[in-house]
């Protein structure tokens, strides 16, 4: 689709469709972001897409993928960058770093700090980078300043920056990144802990960041220097059902062989959910009480009907020893929700299940409709009596903490950090 294809009435009436429902869904809350998104023509910066499809409020642009057929560059689905903008409430004349190009969203953050201000985007790809060049050029953003490079390093050169967003998946936080950011700074960054992946809003202070806001999303992973793999238990023998871990595998992954083939034992906790009900919460508290936890995914292609979950791309689940157990639903009474229970296998099954359930049931009184937990990053040194109670998630740079407001366990409510055999 060339420009002059486009017909702008027909533009001009998507865009403002994009932005009422938006609004009416209250991804946008401010008039600066809903100002700015009524301005900037999306469909510009995604030219080999419909315009239908260039202003669907919830739905990505891909527009590069590797010799593989995966993903590496998209324009964001509307939603996720008006959340981000949201978060990181950035405002006239400010100095802010884009991590991830495309274009689009430099154009945004150009049109929030006005020509007071300045906008840096940086890509490690540097066929990513021409093109966001070129489009912003040609869309009247060019004041903004598009460098090609791993941006692991940041970009010291127009530090420090009041604001910098995150545009990719980052497993970690370099130091570099905390380095250019300036005293009273902003960081937004959709950051993986334990497989789970949260746009989060952190402020600088002092040596460490400290979130106010995290929000569910789902990006495009980081390249370059800050690429991070997670690993995989194959508990068949097979490529039917993996166990996905993000911080390192368990001490003895080889001790889950076929566990799937023992009987199944069972643990339903009386915890209902709406369909359409966000449990967000619930993944980040089983992810901080549960030492062994992880992603289980099944291959609809090899699936045998060993395990049954209600979401068979991405289930929370555990190991333990020589068990492992994943979340599931079962229908209820009220056809609009559902209950969760637990499924779990190998020696120690009905202990796992039983201990799975009752984390689900400690999240239903003492965290449900709660904020979640407190994230704060600190350097990768910081001893452990320096760092807040709770759940402590070592990465290669940094010191993540999950604290929550009421205690989750029976001793301290806090799970000790144990280090895997083969983590980083």
């Amino acid at each position: 689709m060339t420009e002059t294809d486009v017909d702008p009435d027909r533009a001009a009436e998507l865009r403002g469709q994009m932005v009422d429902a938006l609004v009416a869904d209250g991804m946008i809350i401010s008039a600066q972001v809903e100002a700015v998104m009524r301005t900037v023509p999306r469909h510009r910066f995604a030219p080999d897409a419909s315009l239908d499809e260039a202003y669907a409020p919830y739905k990505a642009v891909f527009t590069k993928k590797d010799a593989h057929g995966v993903i590496t560059s998209s324009v964001s689905a509307p939603q996720i960058q008006a959340m981000m903008l949201e978060q990181a409430e950035v405002a006239q004349g400010m100095r802010v770093l884009e991590i991830g190009s495309g274009g689009y969203n430099a154009a945004l953050l150009a049109e929030l700090v006005g020509e007071a201000g300045e906008v840096t985007t940086i890509d490690i790809d540097p066929d990513v980078t021409a093109r966001a060049e070129r489009l912003l050029a040609d869309t009247g953003y060019a004041r903004v300043q598009v460098v090609a490079g791993d941006a692991e390093d940041g970009v010291a050169a127009s530090a420090p920056y009041d604001r910098i967003l995150v545009t990719v998946g980052a497993w970690d936080i370099p130091p570099a990144w905390i380095a250019q950011l300036a005293p009273k700074g902003r960081l937004v960054v959709p950051l993986r802990i334990k497989g789970l992946t949260r746009s989060i809003a952190f402020d600088h202070a002092e040596d460490h960041l400290v979130g106010t806001s995290g929000q569910v999303c789902g990006f495009v992973p980081m390249q370059g220097a800050g690429r991070h793999q997670e690993q995989q238990v194959l508990v068949t023998g097979t490529g039917e059902i993996a166990l996905r871990f993000d911080d390192g595998l368990p001490v003895e992954p080889s001790s889950l062989d076929n566990a799937v083939r023992t009987p199944r034992a069972e643990s339903w906790t009386g915890v209902g959910v709406g369909r359409q009900e966000p449990f967000d919460t619930l993944q980040l508290f089983l992810a901080t009480v549960l030492p062994g936890f992880c992603i289980m995914a099944v291959d609809p292609d090899l699936d045998t009907g060993l395990v049954s979950p209600s979401n068979k791309w991405f289930s929370m689940a555990t190991v333990d020893d020589r068990s492992f157990a994943y979340l599931t639903t079962r229908p209820t009474a009220d056809p609009q929700s559902v209950e969760f229970g637990v499924h779990a296998f190998g020696s120690g099954r009905a202990a796992l299940a039983e201990t799975v359930a009752a984390q689900v049931r400690a999240w239903d009184q003492e965290q449900r409709g709660g904020p979640g937990p407190r994230i704060e990053v600190h350097p990768v040194g910081t001893p452990d009596d320096q760092l807040p109670a709770g759940r402590v998630v070592d990465k290669r740079h940094s010191r993540v903490t999950l604290s929550w407001s009421a205690a989750p366990t029976a001793d301290d409510q806090a799970v000790p950090h144990t280090p895997t055999a083969q983590g980083e």
